[in-house]
Parts: structure tokens; sequence; C-alpha cells
């Protein structure tokens, strides 16, 4: 099967950006960074309804990748996509890939997106992107889950080790898409 629009999904930390990334160099379809389009400066998240204008637009396209999907936009996104990539990662892998990314990023100051960088405040805050994993974890992963069971929606690929993830992305021939 051509894809022309894929979604990675997965939780936090699980290396969505790094695949989409590659998966656009391969194939040559475009790349949208979701943190890029829904963080203003200073984290301040775009409000939900210029999200989904934003991302309904996006998704208007005839080829798109995307790094992830926003509650504020999923069914958006899913509607339109010919093929999910889920990222089933076990907890302590996205965990640990988060904290390294996260620490990384306060040390050496980093932008991460529209100007913005991680704090040590706001790492070791109650709103820490570390917690958000531990509170967002079980929801992401039963979303993923059952995407796989949806016959109505897209063809979902779930991948739960990164060899598998590498393997496949060597296997997307740009002549594919």
């Amino acid at each position: 099967m051509t894809y022309r629009r894929v979604l990675l999904y997965g939780v936090t930390g699980s290396g969505k950006s790094t695949a989409a990334a590659r998966l656009s160099e391969v194939t040559g379809i475009p790349w949208h960074s979701v943190d890029d389009l829904t963080w203003q400066p200073a984290w301040v998240a775009l409000p939900d309804d210029e999200q989904r204008a934003v991302f309904r637009d996006i998704c208007a396209g005839e080829r798109w990748i995307l790094d992830s999907a926003y509650r504020a936009w999923l069914d958006v996104a899913l509607a339109r996509a010919d093929l999910v990539v889920g990222l089933d990662y076990p907890r302590w892998l996205s965990f640990a890939r988060l904290v390294r990314r996260t620490v990384r990023r306060a040390v050496r100051q980093e932008v991460v997106c529209n100007g913005n960088r991680e704090r040590w405040r706001a790492i070791l805050s109650r709103d820490s992107i570390l917690v958000w994993h531990a509170r967002s974890f079980a929801r992401k992963r039963d979303r993923m889950r059952a995407a796989l069971g949806d016959a109505d929606g897209p063809e979902v690929l779930l991948f739960r080790r990164p060899r598998d993830l590498e393997r496949w992305l060597g296997q997307q021939p740009s002549t594919t898409y």
C-alpha cells in the first residue's frame, strides 16, 4: 500500500519526532512538527480551536507526516491518515529517553520550539514533562492499542522495540510514496 498521510503516535519521549524526521527524509513526504505548531513562546499552548484549524488545514493536504496528535484534534488526523505508526515501547524505555533528552536540553539550554527552553524549575515541578509522561502513559498506550482494533480507521503498525521501527524505516523506499 502507498502511504501519503502518516501519523506517528506514542507516549511522551518515545521518539516520535525523530522517527517522523527520518521517515520524511526517506520518503520526501513533508513532516510537520506538532510542538512547533502548538507551543508558542513562553510555553503557551495555542488554544484548542486554533490547533484544530491548523491541523485541519494540514490534514486536508495530500501528503503529510505528523509526529503526534493532541486530544483536541486527534480525530482530524485519524480521519485523513493512511497509516498510524505507533511507538508502543516499555514505560522504562520512553521515560529514560525523556529524562536524558530533557536534562540534555536544560544543561545545554537548547531551543526546543519557538524560542522555548527546558528550565530546571519546570522540570522539577508538578507540571513537568516527566510528570506528564507518568500521567499520560497508560491513556496513550490504550489509545494506540485500541486503534489496532478499529476496522474503520487507518492501518496501524505498532512497534514494541526501537530496532523493529529502525528495520521498517530502512525498508521505506522513496519511490513507494
